[in-house]
């Protein structure tokens, strides 16, 4: 018998001081639309590819600030370009690092100094 598996996210859903002005800022810097708030709105729809579920250990200090139960990791397909314009906007971005085999990464927190990955793939070759 073949075992019925979820087929992705369907949401990612957190608490929040602001969360009217975070979804703006989600949706100014990163693209991410806001909850629809009428069947007509669309809401946020993201490119097929690697998703990793990764539980960590309580004491990891892998999302920085210690009182964080979570971090957000983004795919994206320029680095650089998203990086440029978190620049631009005067948000603070962590310097780019890379792992041959995953790819290149950069570190920034929201408004609210929720931690947040971005990810750019390493492109198979």
């Amino acid at each position: 018998m073949n075992m019925e598996k979820v087929e992705g996210f369907g949401g990612f859903f957190f608490r929040a001081d602001d969360p009217e002005g975070l979804a703006q800022w989600y949706l100014q810097h990163l693209g991410i639309n806001p909850v629809p708030s009428s069947v007509e709105a669309e809401a946020w729809e993201q490119k097929a590819g690697p998703t990793v579920f990764a539980p960590f250990a309580k004491a990891t200090d892998y999302f920085g600030d210690d009182e964080k139960q979570f971090m957000l990791n983004f795919r994206v397909s320029n680095l650089d370009k998203i990086v440029q314009q978190l620049k631009t906007a005067g948000i603070e971005v962590q310097p780019i690092t890379e792992e041959a085999q995953i790819g290149r990464f950069a570190r920034l927190q929201d408004p609210e100094g929720n931690p947040i990955e971005l990810w750019e793939p390493a492109q198979a070759a």
